[in-house]
């Protein structure tokens, strides 16, 4: 079963090593907290040209992303609409800059 760990670690690199316009589209650091079996605390840094994800949180970041485990893995696989999700509180930005998160999704989809 693909966790929050697997995405954010090998999921989003590959995507950014292969589209490496999409990290510089969004230039900012931010935080993923995610909660549950699977979970952890990463920094995505797409103000660099590699080394994006880190494991634990790491500088001032523009946005915290708050999710669980289990509902990321759907958000990422279809079965859970984000913005759903959002409404429903499952999935909280902190603080909401709707701008950066669209454009976080073009990484995320």
């Amino acid at each position: 079963m693909t966790t929050a760990k697997e995405i954010i670690e090998t999921e989003i690199p590959q995507k950014l090593t292969a589209k490496p316009e999409l990290a510089k589209e969004v230039n900012a650091i931010i935080h993923f907290d995610v909660s549950g079996e699977g979970g952890g605390k990463w920094t995505l840094d797409l103000t660099k040209d590699a080394g994006w994800v880190s494991a634990g949180h790491e500088g001032a970041s523009k946005m915290t992303i708050l999710v669980s485990n289990d509902d990321f893995v759907k958000i990422k696989n279809k079965t859970l609409n984000p913005q759903m999700a959002a409404m429903q509180g499952k999935l909280k930005f902190k603080p909401m800059d709707m701008g950066l998160a669209m454009k976080l999704a073009k990484i995320l989809g």
